[in-house]
């Protein structure tokens, strides 16, 4: 079972899996920095609040809806999400090109000839060879 394991774990899509999960994380934390340090304030100094994260309703007495987080969040989403449909969109787009390339590139096989034309050339090459 354990060489089944490393078996499964050399396999190429676990690797690329590994490698996307902690470029992904640390992605994430640049996203949820840039909105929570720079873009959340921005936000807030156009609405009048300071920190959107504290932006609550209470209803009745004890119960608090921090839309603030909330709101955080769906944009951390968003940007997350638009940096992911760009690398993709590029991605795609260099493989489009590279396959177009390669179309461009190979050359054209010749057809094959008949079997008339096969005959045809055999009895020219007896006719030049002197047979």
């Amino acid at each position: 079972m354990l060489k089944e394991f490393q078996k499964f774990l050399q396999r190429g899509n676990v690797l690329d899996l590994a490698v996307a999960v902690v470029i992904g994380g640390a992605f994430g934390g640049i996203v949820g920095s840039f909105v929570k340090d720079l873009l959340t304030p921005l936000l807030g100094a156009l609405i009048g609040k300071v920190d959107l994260r504290h932006l609550q309703v209470s209803l009745g007495g004890e119960a608090v809806l921090t839309y603030g987080n909330f709101l955080q969040a769906v944009i951390e989403f968003l940007i997350i999400a638009f940096a992911v449909f760009m690398l993709i969109k590029g991605i795609n787009k260099l493989k489009d090109t590279a396959v177009k390339k390669a179309k461009e590139e190979a050359p054209e096989a010749e057809p094959e000839p008949t079997p008339s034309e096969k005959l045809l050339t055999e009895i020219r090459d007896l006719l030049k060879s002197g047979r």
